[in-house]
């Protein structure tokens, strides 16, 4: 049976420079039946005020994958990376043996919005990558996937992370029913099964359900594929 994650219902932080909302348990949010799904552990929210952002921290044996979608981040780590991500670009910093790093709002005057995603990887360790690339602006787009996807990000598991942008009266099946999915609706108004779903809500849909999205506007999705 498909699950809806109500946005109502997320995780909230508001730090001042930070206004986050987390769809699985982060942080001071612990909620035992939102402790990830599959390959995906933590999917983010984030709008971070102009002139700052989050310290440099550690991480390891995570890939973590930024999708900027208003504004420009700057982002520095200790491997040697500096560069800015601006709205349309995806980032992905596989964190393998340990990395750390900043990711700041590299604006004086506006606001930066992002969705983060920590995915787990197939094995822990490794070394560190660091990657990033301009997502095309029209149509579907793997972001991201296993070595042999042919997506625009690697990803150190077999999980595949898609883009789906939709019009209005579009039908968006979500077959492959041998395996996870997760979707995240971020812009627009859709259906599933007679649930509705708007901006910030997720569907988690298990093993052998087949379902699809219903488009009631125009809108976008990240589209979660993960073995079971």
């Amino acid at each position: 049976m498909i699950t809806i994650h109500q946005k109502a219902i997320r995780g909230h932080t508001q730090a001042g420079w930070l206004d986050s909302y987390h769809t699985f348990s982060f942080g001071t949010f612990n909620d035992p039946n939102r402790m990830g799904f599959g390959n995906l552990r933590v999917l983010n929210d984030d709008t971070i005020i102009p002139g700052s952002g989050f310290a440099p921290h550690p991480h390891e044996s995570m890939d973590i994958l930024t999708y900027v979608t208003k504004g420009q981040l700057r982002h520095e780590d200790d491997q040697g990376n500096v560069s800015l991500i601006s709205a349309g670009e995806a980032q992905l910093m596989s964190a393998g043996r340990g990395v750390r790093h900043s990711e700041r709002n590299a604006s004086d005057s506006d606001a930066a919005q992002l969705l983060q995603i920590w995915l787990i990887p197939d094995q822990a360790g490794g070394e560190p990558t660091y990657t990033q690339r301009p997502v095309p602006q029209s149509g579907n787009v793997l972001l991201a996937g296993p070595p042999d996807a042919d997506a625009l990000l690697t990803l150190r598991s077999q999980t595949t992370v898609r883009l789906i942008r939709a019009q209005e009266g579009d039908n968006t099946p979500l077959a492959q029913p041998d395996t996870l999915r997760f979707v995240h609706l971020f812009d627009g108004l859709a259906h599933a099964e007679g649930e509705r779903l708007s901006a910030g809500d997720g569907l988690q849909i298990p093993v052998g359900d087949v379902t699809s999205l219903d488009w009631a506007s125009d809108g976008a999705a990240l589209l979660f594929t993960m073995p079971r």
